[in-house]
């Protein structure tokens, strides 16, 4: 049975490191990115990034339909990382209007959960632990991406919260 490894923690808490250290004891890491380039400072740290894995994982870019990769993954691929549910619920928010559209990115995506073509570790921002935004698109985004990081937590083997750098085994 493979693993489900949910990482989460505050912006620049260490999560994508720590994933990214999980993730080198395998054999065949598949890199699955979720930004999209809106501008020109997310671009070069897309750049970046994908620089300082190039020899270590293949790397693929969804920013929508997540639940697709795990059906063309390259053979012998022993882990797949996602980084980051946020972004993702984020893309989400912004190419899809209604509610129901995403529930079904959600559902579809879940559904790969049940059944993992390999280990999955998924890093995810913990959105609710600051003060209630005071607009109404944060508060759906923060809601959004709060029932997503408890579906994801829900069917997690491990669960991981990094504070400063410093992780604990939440499950």
């Amino acid at each position: 049975m493979f693993k489900i490894i949910y990482v989460t923690g505050g912006a620049r808490s260490g999560k994508s490191s720590f994933a990214l250290k999980l993730a080198g004891n395998y054999n065949n890491p598949v890199f699955l990115a979720t930004a999209e380039p809106f501008d020109e400072e997310m671009a070069l740290r897309i750049t970046k990034h994908k620089e300082e894995r190039l020899n270590h994982f293949i790397t693929i870019e969804e920013p929508l339909y997540v639940e697709k990769v795990f059906t063309r993954l390259p053979d012998g691929t022993g882990v797949v990382l996602l980084d980051c549910l946020t972004v993702w619920t984020g893309n989400l928010m912004h190419h899809f209007d209604a509610d129901s559209e995403i529930d079904e990115r959600i559902s579809s995506f879940l559904c790969v959960l049940s059944d993992p073509p390999c280990d999955i570790i998924l890093v995810s921002n913990e959105v609710g632990m600051g003060i209630v935004p005071e607009n109404a698109m944060a508060r759906r985004f923060r809601d959004i991406a709060g029932i997503v990081n408890q579906k994801i937590a829900a069917v997690a083997n491990e669960a991981y919260l990094l504070c400063s750098g410093i992780q604990v085994r939440l499950k």
